[in-house]
């Protein structure tokens, strides 16, 4: 900015645990979403390095990257992110394509997935015809299909009512009861409080890492 660097992240040193539930918190502009990037491989940072699994994927290729981050990450967004032409269970399904997995494995995976979130009944609807919550459901059943280690979501309830947020946030914290990673960026103290483990930014900066 003119001749000033804005560094959206600084110095920051971060290891996450298999099996961890962590909030980050903090300002707009503190670098909570850009963290959350960097960890999920939508960005790379222009120094230091990032390692997954014990491997550096900080040089990795743009397709290389897209494949750890389709079988790892898992990513659920405020704002849902469903393709609106597709119903609910094709949305579901998008990452089994993706993976190439085979058409007469798809669908009793997705058939599944929707009676874990409680969907079976909207399977044929599109997103213009669910209600927040059910998107945000279809949303996570689609980042939870391929079972990924790690699942990313960037304030998950924002667009969502205190009670349906609540039930999202118990389908979020069920996953770690199976092993899944899980790391939460909120403005919400309440929602941050929940998780086991708490990161505090500002400025680019981590100021407070607490259990």
């Amino acid at each position: 900015m003119g001749d000033q660097s804005v560094y959206a992240l600084n110095k920051v040193n971060l290891d996450i645990a298999s099996g961890e539930y962590i909030s980050i918190m903090g300002p707009s502009g503190s670098g909570k979403s850009t963290l959350l990037n960097i960890i999920g491989l939508l960005d790379r940072p222009n120094s230091g390095h990032y390692e997954l699994d014990h491997k550096n994927v900080t040089d990795l290729s743009d397709n290389q990257q897209a494949q750890i981050r389709r079988k790892k990450i898992g990513f659920v967004f405020q704002s849902f992110h469903l393709i609106p032409r597709l119903t609910a269970a094709e949305n579901i399904e998008i990452p089994l394509i993706l993976d190439q997995v085979p058409p007469e494995e798809r669908q009793p995976r997705v058939n599944k997935a929707l009676l874990d979130f409680d969907l079976q009944s909207r399977a044929k609807h599109r997103p213009a015809e669910l209600s927040g919550g059910q998107r945000q459901r279809v949303a996570i059943a689609r980042a939870t299909i391929l079972r990924p280690a790690v699942i990313l979501a960037d304030e998950p309830t924002g667009n969502l009512d205190h009670n349906i947020g609540a039930e999202v946030m118990l389908l979020l914290e069920g996953l770690v009861q199976t092993g899944t990673t899980l790391v939460i960026v909120t403005h919400d103290r309440d929602l941050g409080a929940r998780a086991q483990r708490h990161i505090a930014m500002r400025d680019g900066y981590i100021v407070t890492d607490e259990i």
